[in-house]
């Protein structure tokens, strides 16, 4: 067999874990294994917060179209015709005759 494949078949076979030189490939592949385990965990922690955010924009533009909504109610309640509408209901209505200004003078 050439060396390459020599190579590649002991790879397969792993004979680089029982060799002499072992502790140093298994260090490596405990390193190996710490950082796909510590990748893994921080894609899970992102994907966990995407969808957080999403929920939170999601429940942003609910209340902002509650929030327009009720202002455009509040503004319909504040027109002048709306408010003496309310008001003929209790048998109050707008005067005809403007008001005047009363003076008060206090003599000391």
């Amino acid at each position: 067999m050439s060396k390459v494949k020599q190579t590649l078949y002991n790879i397969l076979k792993g004979k680089f874990l029982v060799d002499e030189d072992a502790k140093k490939n298994w260090g490596f592949i405990i390193f190996l294994t710490f950082l796909a385990l510590l990748m893994i965990t921080s894609s899970h922690q992102i994907d966990r917060k995407v969808q957080s955010i999403a929920l939170l924009n999601k429940e942003k533009r609910k209340l902002y179209s509650e929030f327009v909504s009720t202002r455009s109610d509040l503004m319909k309640l504040k027109m002048e015709s709306s408010i003496s509408k309310r008001l003929a209901d209790n048998g109050l209505y707008i005067s005809q005759i403007p008001p005047q200004k009363i003076k008060v003078i206090i003599n000391k």
